[in-house]
């Protein structure tokens, strides 16, 4: 890691393996939200890693941006961190001022008339605590306060907040921006890559220091050749999503949107890894594991709905699918080696 990286990661892996406890997490899932946590967060400036200096922020790459995304998701941190990472990204992008507060992602039906923004979106993460919406309008991005919005509270799997948005004509902030016209599903698909690479990374982890603690005959299980195997296999299925993710992040540096097949990859693969992994961190831990009681279910529980969100995998695999078929077959190698 760059000297940047570095500070980034004990930054963020230092403020949330300190502040995101089981108690926390349980509280937010109650509907309590963690007001002390996100204005750390706020005050370290890792919602506006990806702004530039010039805008007030750390003027870092996606593959810096991929440490903080990763670490949220591994220390299943009760806020909208990724969602605010994106969102000020296309703010910065746009041009548009970067708000203090809680800035969260509106990805649904929207238009916008003399400055006015109108439309609903589903499942809005952390909708009910945010003080703005971030939309993607064809190839202009809207800032809008939500203050004045009709907000319905929703929940997913992990009971994190998604939320039904209303806004009618409500004041907003609009500026082009060179970004494709499906900007929040892809870059959104990325962001929970990364988050899932993170989640995926913890299941390891906590997996192997299980398995080495629990005794069974006189003897840690992770000491049998059947765990180990399947230790191997949990541990393989998050190295690979995390370097998928991570790739996907450097080509978007590098190729910009044409980085989109790499997005798509990250999402399916780490979709495929979260069906692998809960499914042998489950066994490994055994009845435990299933208790609310234990910590393992808030990162299965998230890797269950976040595979779910942007695009699952299927979704992904067949839009790579249909591009493959319209490059014909003669390409398809030159195209896959040439990225």
């Amino acid at each position: 890691m760059n000297e940047l990286q570095t500070i980034l990661s004990d930054s963020v892996n230092g403020l949330l393996s300190e502040r995101v406890t089981k108690d926390l997490v349980q509280k937010a899932e109650e509907g309590e939200w963690p007001d002390a946590l996100w204005n750390e967060i706020e005050t370290n400036g890792l919602t506006r890693v990806l702004v530039p200096e010039a805008q007030g922020g750390a003027g870092a790459t996606w593959a810096d941006a991929a440490i903080v995304l990763k670490a949220a998701g591994e220390h299943v941190a009760p806020v909208p961190l990724a969602e605010a990472v994106l969102a000020n990204w296309l703010l910065a992008e746009a041009g548009i001022g970067i708000p203090d507060g809680v800035v969260t992602l509106l990805d649904g039906d929207f238009k916008l008339q003399g400055g006015t923004l109108s439309g609903r979106a589903e499942g809005v993460p952390w909708g009910r605590s945010a003080s703005y919406g971030v939309a993607v309008l064809g190839d202009a991005v809207a800032l809008v306060p939500l203050a004045g919005a009709a907000i319905e509270p929703g929940i997913n799997v992990a009971r994190e907040p998604r939320d039904r948005v209303t806004l009618e004509a409500a004041a907003a902030v609009a500026k082009p921006a060179e970004l494709p016209r499906d900007a929040l599903m892809l870059y959104g698909a990325l962001i929970r890559s990364c988050q899932m690479a993170g989640a995926l990374g913890y299941l390891s982890s906590q997996s192997v220091a299980y398995a080495n603690e629990r005794t069974q005959f006189g003897k840690p299980i992770g000491k049998f050749q059947a765990i180990q195997q399947q230790l191997a296999v949990l541990s393989t299925q998050a190295a690979a999503s995390g370097i998928a993710a991570d790739y996907a992040c450097a080509q978007l540096d590098k190729r910009g949107s044409e980085a989109a097949f790499e997005i798509a990859v990250a999402k399916i693969r780490t979709d495929d890894a979260s069906s692998i992994a809960t499914s042998i961190a489950h066994q490994v831990h055994g009845a435990i594991g299933f208790t609310y009681e234990h910590g393992l279910h808030f990162a299965t529980r998230r890797l269950w709905s976040w595979r779910a969100e942007f695009g699952a995998g299927a979704e992904w695999a067949e839009r790579l699918g249909r591009e493959t078929i319209s490059r014909g077959a003669d390409a398809l190698w030159p195209y896959t080696t040439a990225r």
